[in-house]
């Protein structure tokens, strides 16, 4: 099993969700989140003063998946979400060694 994260623009969060329900994703994860990578953030005015917002909104997704389909949503994800610009995001990939289904103590893919 492989656990997906991936940190996108908000904007993006319905088109992505679109894109992974249409491949068969039944279940996700989702974050609220704050950061920056390379852009650093921006500034802005607010009232005639000038601020800088340094944590730029973002949202997060996590998806645990049986390994067989975990391409086929890299490219959904990569499909939706991006603009060719600075600050599209990025994905992660982890492996995972068990799931446990807590209702009935189910492991393993089936847990997923």
């Amino acid at each position: 099993m492989t656990k997906v994260e991936a940190v996108i623009q908000v904007s993006k969060l319905d088109a992505v969700k679109d894109a992974l329900h249409e491949i068969g994703v039944e279940g996700m994860t989702v974050f609220e989140a704050r950061g920056h990578g390379r852009q650093k953030g921006h500034t802005e005015f607010y009232r005639g003063r000038e601020y800088t917002v340094d944590l730029i909104p973002k949202v997060k997704l996590e998806i645990v998946l049986a390994d067989d389909v975990v391409e086929k949503v890299v490219q959904a994800i990569i499909t939706a979400a991006q603009t060719g610009k600075i600050g599209d995001g990025k994905i992660f990939l982890s492996r995972i060694d068990d799931a446990i289904r807590i209702r009935n103590e189910e492991r393993g893919d089936g847990a997923l």
